[in-house]
């Protein structure tokens, strides 16, 4: 007799909705304690503007094995990981709109574990996602090591001219991969070993069966091979779908997870700080990353570098909060490459006479090699990229638990369409799956939206 615990279903889909974004993992725990999701290798296809995939910097590993206190460490930039060392997810699907390019497009292959010299959560990509932050550490220094799969995938809003994308074409690549996959038995997919972790980028196109259904379709139209057609497009439904199925299948359980801001999407510190302001920071908190083909070594000291130089920032605004005095400005500014640093304390006080200088490390904090996203998207660019969504879902398997974030009171989606946004994704998603069990979880929060600050993402 089998040991193995039948897979339990939802009545009907719960769709869990909260304001911060980490406040999902407990309705994820949730669902692994009542066994709805596994307890190891979940896959998540995570819609949102920010990767989310950062680490609690000085939070110890073993936290994730005590839920309440891993719960109140989390912010809504560094949930997902800890969910990876603590072995419960080991795939990630990011897509993200045209206008979020924080990691490379393409499929990345990572170790997360536990640092053995700081006891921190630390991971092996070299994307200068992770180095800005300074969270890599060669494998050989990790304990307790999981592997994660991490597809970044870009999601195109339906062209104006195409508000039904063509269906047909994705149509019938669908129905084709199920023949390909017959003959094409070693497709990569998470629930299998992973052959080799590494922390290369993998071409977006390197699937030998994407490869083969493209070939086939063309032989089957008489149309030979086709340079940038849409279904093959970088961000097209087909692109999305082929991605995706790269480590899903059809039958496995998985999250569906949603920022609203995936759809229309505001950087709240450029409304905080003047463009003056904003450009100080982005030259005090600039990342310098190594070259292209560095080895070990370089990578350290870059690492290195980049702690050095964020601990040292950390420490100037947290001593401007006791003292924010000439002879106390002039002294930081005096360090290397902190000489812009008085011209920023002089402009903030010309505002206000006592600035938040928590704040403006936090503002700081975002600014590194890439800035964070800020595009506001108009009423008809978020009904197309809702069809985007809408197209590619249809095509996926019915997820298990679907967990959305308003991200509104800190403004990462603008406060003026969430509440259009959000009951129009609610629509799509109950003309797909049937009735919803929708759970309004930030309506007990209690947290009125003149208090709320943004959070660094």
């Amino acid at each position: 007799m089998s040991s193995v615990p039948l897979k339990r279903f939802f009545k009907e889909l719960p769709v869990w909705i909260v304001e911060d974004h980490h406040d999902v993992v407990c309705h994820i725990y949730r669902a692994i304690a009542s066994r709805h999701l596994p307890l190891k290798n979940i896959k998540m296809v995570h819609l949102d503007s920010h990767p989310d995939l950062l680490i609690p910097v000085n939070m110890s590993a073993d936290t994730v094995f005590d839920k309440d206190k891993l719960l109140s460490e989390l912010s809504i930039e560094n949930w997902i990981m800890p969910m990876v060392y603590a072995g419960h997810v080991s795939c990630v699907a990011w897509l993200h709109p045209y206008w979020a390019q924080q990691i490379r497009e393409g499929e990345h292959r990572m170790t997360v574990g536990r640092d053995s010299s700081t006891t921190t959560i630390r991971v092996t990509s070299k994307d200068h996602y992770f180095l800005s932050d300074g969270l890599y550490v060669p494998e050989r220094q990790l304990e307790n090591s999981k592997p994660l799969r991490l597809n970044v995938v870009k999601v195109n809003p339906v062209k104006a001219s195409h508000q039904s994308f063509t269906e047909e074409n994705t149509e019938r690549w669908f129905a084709k991969r199920a023949r390909t996959l017959c003959s094409e038995p070693g497709e990569a997919s998470c629930s299998k070993p992973l052959s080799r972790i590494t922390d290369t980028l993998q071409p977006a196109e390197g699937s030998n069966s994407n490869q083969a259904a493209r070939e086939e379709e063309q032989s089957s139209n008489g149309t030979g091979p086709r340079k940038n057609s849409d279904e093959d497009e970088e961000g097209s439904t087909s692109y999305v779908v082929k991605r995706i199925f790269s480590f899903l299948s059809e039958t496995e359980p998985y999250v569906l997870d949603i920022d609203l801001d995936f759809f229309s999407c505001k950087n709240p510190f450029k409304e905080l700080y003047t463009q003056e302001e904003y450009g100080i920071l982005q030259e005090l908190y600039s990342f310098r990353g190594p070259s292209p083909d560095a080895d070990e070594e370089e990578l350290d000291e870059c690492v290195d570098r980049r702690i050095r130089q964020l601990e040292d920032l950390e420490a100037a605004f947290a001593d401007l909060l006791e003292d924010d005095g000439e002879e106390s400005v002039t002294r930081w500014a005096s360090n290397p490459g902190m000489a812009s640093l008085a011209q920023l304390v002089s402009s903030l006080k010309s505002r206000n006479p006592s600035p938040d200088y928590e704040m403006v490390h936090q503002a700081g904090l975002t600014c590194d090699s890439v800035e964070l996203p800020h595009h506001i998207s108009t009423d008809d660019e978020i009904d197309r990229l809702i069809t985007a969504v809408q197209l590619f879902l249809k095509h996926l398997p019915k997820p298990t638990l679907v967990t959305m974030s308003r991200s509104s009171l800190d403004e990462y989606c603008p406060a003026e369409q969430v509440d259009s946004v959000q009951s129009r994704v609610l629509a799509v998603l109950e003309s797909m799956y049937g009735s919803l069990d929708i759970k309004k979880d930030y309506e007990n929060t209690g947290t009125e939206t003149q208090d709320c600050q943004p959070q660094a993402s």
